[in-house]
């Protein structure tokens, strides 16, 4: 980590603070560049304020720290986001607003996958003239080894799995540091005949395989520059930004990687010459700055707090710049199977039938910056969801208290009990939510304490079920949007019992359930219109089985630095596109 970091940090704090309000002028006049009009929500569907201008430093501003900079661990969406900055992949999303966006396109490949062996065999070709931020060229081995370091969870352990399911098919591969091939490429799934040329080996037919070659961990890693779980420290760039430096809780700064060349990067324009992340503990002294405009855009893109809210809805100006999309989230709280009395079923129903949906919702925001009310816990914008199924009557918007309490006498607690709700501290709506419930559980008696965990801790708390039981946390409050765009790219982390980890789970309910897991069996070598059906039953048998209380499908009132050139939504993650805004001032 760089020694600059202090003057770092200073100069970035000076920076924001620095900017004109000329420069943040909150008009909503069409920009002189092109584009649409500002208006509320026109970032949705259109690109404002087009621009091919570079110059300038875009003002990140964040009160969430990322979870790791490292492409293999990092599993934020927005982190996810941030490495379109530095972190190029075989295939990526392409960068438009609406439906197009959630279409894989080619990036360091030079096309789509030549498909073989009755489509268990994807043969890609890279692109000529590929770099990292030091100037050496980019390899077919260098984006399997950083696919093999997913595979060592005892080290870089946080990011995704899936890939280890796909490729290992019985071989146990540990990973490159335990890799007894002197080259370190030892997993035999994938073979790289010669540095243009990656081929990937299925044991079956998988139709979502390219969405896992999409995400950041599958993106190129040079074995010499690998410091393990250090990595995220100083990852080497693909992309046109590297990072100059990083200050864990206070600042990131990107600069320009002088070694990408646009002729290889048909999605990126890269038009700011800087890139700054200011992360604060301050979320409402950081919505005023993003209104004053002496920061551009919330990185974390959960949506402003209630004072800022209030003001942006009240005010015309200001609610021209701002978007409330569908973020793609479900924002929720998971039941514990293994802190008791969770372990009970009818337990777990007390609790979903006692909490009050309006008051979940307007913690959250409220259906306009907050979200619908949560019915199940498969989103509308996934294959097989059904926005109707709502089998704990959760629409009508009341707590049921006498169904909730023939539930607790049915689970042998009809005196209420004892449990503990852990929650992010660095979230805020998610407080409000841990209080919201607290306070509808207490109407039939179960006393629920709130433990506020360090959000950048999360993984190693929450994430760790060996924690969770010892802290005795009987609902665990997060929220989750798809890795990629079908029932398995949502649910499965969530709810397949394969999933759970010993540190970065996300199964938090701890379910055990066979009959789940054959039905992702089934549904992952089935086409996409016939897997819909089955995770459909999938979401039935969770909703069933009462693991996970849904409070909104969510939404989040973001706004947006008038200045910004290149604004779109980017429907994949429900926030605006990182990697395409520029700066006019």
């Amino acid at each position: 980590m760089s020694s600059k970091r202090k003057a770092l940090v200073a100069a970035t704090a000076a920076v924001a603070l620095g900017l004109t309000a000329a420069c943040g002028n909150t008009g909503g006049s069409n920009s002189s560049n092109g584009g649409a009009k500002n208006a509320q929500n026109a970032a949705l569907t259109e690109v404002l304020n087009v621009s091919d201008k570079k110059g300038g430093t875009l003002e990140l501003w964040s009160s969430q720290d990322v979870d790791s900079l490292d492409p293999a661990r990092g599993y934020y969406a927005f982190v996810w986001n941030l490495n379109r900055l530095y972190t190029r992949t075989l295939l990526s999303y392409d960068a438009k607003p609406g439906a197009d966006g959630m279409k894989l396109v080619p990036d360091l490949a030079t096309a789509e996958a030549v498909l073989s062996n009755d489509g268990k065999t994807y043969t890609y070709t890279l692109r000529d003239g590929l770099k990292f931020d030091d100037g050496t060229p980019i390899t077919s081995k260098d984006i399997k080894y950083g696919i093999e370091r997913i595979f060592a969870q005892d080290v870089v352990s946080g990011g995704p799995v899936y890939l280890i399911e796909q490729l290992d098919q019985g071989q146990k591969y540990p990973g490159p540091y335990k890799d007894s091939d002197p080259n370190k490429l030892g997993l035999k799934s994938v073979q790289t005949p010669d540095d243009k040329t990656i081929v990937f080996n299925l044991a079956q037919p998988y139709a979502d395989f390219p969405y896992l070659l999409a995400m950041p961990g599958a993106g190129p890693v040079p074995a010499a520059r690998d410091t393990g779980a250090q990595y995220g420290t100083k990852p080497a760039s693909s992309g046109p930004y590297k990072i100059e430096s990083y200050e864990p809780g206070k600042a990131i700064k990107w600069v320009r990687n002088e070694h990408w060349d646009q002729a290889t990067d048909p999605l990126r324009k890269a038009l700011p010459d800087a890139i700054n992340m200011t992360i604060t503990t301050n979320a409402d002294d950081m919505d005023q700055r993003l209104i004053a405009g002496t920061a551009d855009v919330d990185a974390a893109q959960t949506g402003v707090q209630a004072a800022a809210r209030t003001k942006i809805l009240q005010d015309e100006t200001l609610k021209a710049n701002s978007d409330t999309p569908t973020t793609g989230f479900i924002r929720y709280a998971a039941m514990s199977t293994s802190v008791a009395p969770f372990d009970n079923v009818d337990c777990r129903k007390a609790v979903m039938l006692a909490s009050d949906p309006t008051s979940l919702q307007t913690a959250r925001g409220g259906p306009i910056a907050g979200g619908d009310i949560g019915v199940n816990m498969l989103p509308p914008n996934i294959p097989g969801a059904e926005p109707d199924y709502d089998p704990y009557n959760r629409k009508q918007g009341k707590p049921q208290v006498d169904a909730a309490k023939q539930a607790l006498a049915a689970c042998g607690q009809p005196n209420g009990f004892s449990t503990t709700i852990a929650v992010r501290n660095n979230k805020p709506a998610e407080v409000k939510t841990a209080e919201a419930l607290q306070a509808a559980l207490k109407a039939v008696n179960i006393d629920a304490k709130i433990d506020q965990i360090d959000g950048a801790q999360a993984s190693s708390i929450t994430g760790s079920p060996t924690v969770v039981k010892q802290k005795g946390y009987g609902l665990i409050i997060s929220g989750w949007a798809a890795d990629y765009p079908s029932g398995a790219g949502y649910l499965q982390p969530l709810v397949d019992s394969r999933y759970i980890l010993q540190n970065g789970n996300f199964n938090f309910a701890e379910i055990k359930d066979p009959s789940i897991d054959a039905l992702f069996d089934q549904a992952k070598t089935l086409p996409p219109d016939q897997a819909a059906a089955v995770y459909t039953q999938i979401n039935h048998k969770v909703m069933e089985g009462a693991y996970i209380l849904p409070f909104v499908v969510d939404k989040a009132l973001n706004y947006r630095n008038p200045r910004l050139t290149n604004v779109y939504i980017h429907q994949f993650w429900g926030m605006y596109d990182f990697q395409a805004l520029g700066v006019s001032s």
